[in-house]
């Protein structure tokens, strides 16, 4: 079949790109010229394409602004103190016996804040890896526990690229969207901190010379603590006075929060996200200049090409931001635009899509969304292509009125988002785990990336159940009622072939 060994072909591309380490706009550029090599083959228009391709580009305009707002807003973050100030007081209530849940919260909070999982993991995850090992703490609990906070608030920060994402390809209210996801993450995040005190406890026990569950749990986990510890000793040691280093670096007034507060406060006042952004922006400059002491000269640069310290334990910390730190997610975004509109002119995933919706019929399209992001996200490798590709596949499965894009919108969030980075071979778990020098069997301990989704899952199939005996019940009531219309079960689809409606 052309289509599966085009798509076969393109994944082979990409899974080389991230296997070299290779940066995978290229591989993306390969993948417009592969689909539209299949558009032709299916004399398809190459104009036609193309014009399908650019509108695509054109309507992800405003997603690449706020991704604009968003380099210049974290560099400046950056720059005036304000993570600094965060992180230096944050990482003053770490002990021994609690270092695991309280890096998870402490993570879950400053992703919150920035919206990046990889700011995150740089700034906060690096300081709580550090800190847990120099206090013998279980490095694949702690790498887990890290993972999973950095990408709570990559979910539902109102300063998130995956959320301003699904807000721009749903047509929905980002708001809206957060305070839904606030509800359905309640649980795994509650049973996530229950799972980290609990491993807290069983370090503390092993520490203090237990036996049985303590002490198997200890040799079971050496191995891979020991390489970990390793590989971070001297990172650990020369970081442990987190005040000391950032107040060597910034002045640490308590003005340098106000950046950070205007975030929370306007967004609880659900003011639109670019002013939210334009007002702490504002506010950074201020600071910078006010508090920092920083030349106009050297805040411009900073907006384009990022926060750089003088300090080298500082710059391990800190670096990055500017406009030219989000090219590349920008630059994935427009070209996976264009991948949208060229499979609605070849319709060169009718037939997948066709499968997906027969499956929504089965499991519901929670359970169906959830499916496909997981497939995308392993044959995607990166977190903005797998939002992009489920939300395409996944179009038939809901309806065009608000309350369907509002759950097609919960639904990218509850999957793409937080299965993308549970995937090995992904760059969306990959980087933050390389960045904190955590093993990769940390995805394990992950429990919020796979909690929420399962627990989505199991509620789509609660209702799913209780809708199929609602409809039982009533058909026996009343036999004269017509029987709805069925799709054909996917076997019988694969047994005597795809008949596509008509127009299809």
């Amino acid at each position: 079949m052309l289509e599966a060994g085009t798509m076969l072909l393109f994944c082979a591309v990409l899974f080389a790109s991230v296997a070299l380490g290779w940066s995978i706009i290229p591989a993306l550029f390969v993948g417009v010229l592969l689909f539209m090599g299949y558009g032709l083959v299916r004399r398809c228009s190459l104009r036609a394409m193309a014009s399908r391709a650019a509108g695509s580009v054109r309507s992800a305009g405003t997603v690449v602004v706020a991704f604009v707002l968003i380099g210049v807003l974290t560099s400046l973050w950056r720059a005036s103190g304000t993570i600094a100030f965060i992180v230096a007081h944050s990482t003053a209530v770490i002990h021994a016996a609690t270092v695991i849940p309280l890096s998870f919260l402490l993570c879950s909070a400053m992703s919150v804040l920035v919206g990046s999982s990889f700011a995150s993991a740089a700034t906060m995850g690096t300081i709580c890896m550090s800190l847990g090992l120099s206090m013998q703490a279980n490095p694949v609990m702690l790498g887990g526990a890290i993972l999973a906070g950095v990408y709570v608030g990559d979910r539902c920060s109102p300063v998130s690229t995956s959320a301003l994402l699904v807000k721009q390809l749903t047509h929905t209210n980002l708001f809206n969207t957060i305070a839904r996801m606030l509800r359905t993450g309640a649980v795994p995040f509650v049973l996530s901190c229950v799972v980290y005190v609990a491993a807290a406890v069983v370090e503390w026990l092993c520490a203090s010379g237990g036996s049985g569950f303590g002490a198997a749990s200890a040799a079971a986990t050496a191995g891979s603590a020991g390489s970990a510890r390793a590989a971070v000793s001297t990172n650990a040691s020369s970081i442990t006075d987190i005040g000391g280093l950032f107040s060597s670096a910034f002045d640490l007034h308590w003005l340098t929060l106000v950046p950070a507060l205007l975030v929370i406060v306007l967004a609880l006042l659900r003011v639109d996200v670019r002013l939210l952004m334009l007002a702490s922006i504002a506010a950074s400059v201020a600071v910078c200049v006010g508090v920092q002491h920083m030349e106009w000269a050297e805040l411009l640069r900073l907006l384009i090409f990022g926060y750089h310290a003088q300090n080298p334990q500082v710059a391990a910390l800190l670096d990055g931001g500017g406009i030219l730190s989000m090219l590349t997610v920008m630059a994935t975004v427009c070209i996976s635009s264009a991948y949208a509109g060229i499979f609605a002119e070849t319709r060169m995933l009718a037939r997948l899509q066709q499968v997906i919706e027969m499956l929504g019929h089965r499991i519901g399209a929670c359970g169906a969304t959830m499916i496909t992001a997981t497939c995308a996200a392993a044959l995607a490798c990166n977190q903005t292509l797998t939002i992009m590709l489920t939300h395409q596949l996944c179009g038939g499965l809901y309806g065009d009125d608000e309350s369907e894009r509002s759950a097609q919108a919960i639904d990218l969030e509850d999957s793409a988002v937080v299965i993308a980075p549970l995937i090995p071979w992904s760059i969306a778990g990959a980087v933050p785990l390389a960045t904190i020098n955590a093993p990769t069997l940390s995805l394990a301990a992950a429990t919020f990336l796979y909690l929420l989704p399962l627990s989505r899952m199991l509620a789509s199939a609660v209702r799913c159940r209780s809708g199929f005996r609602t409809r039982h019940r009533s058909q026996n009531q009343n036999p004269g009622l017509a029987i709805p219309h069925r799709p054909k079960p996917m076997l019988h689809m694969f047994a005597h072939g795809f008949h596509p409606k008509p127009g299809d």
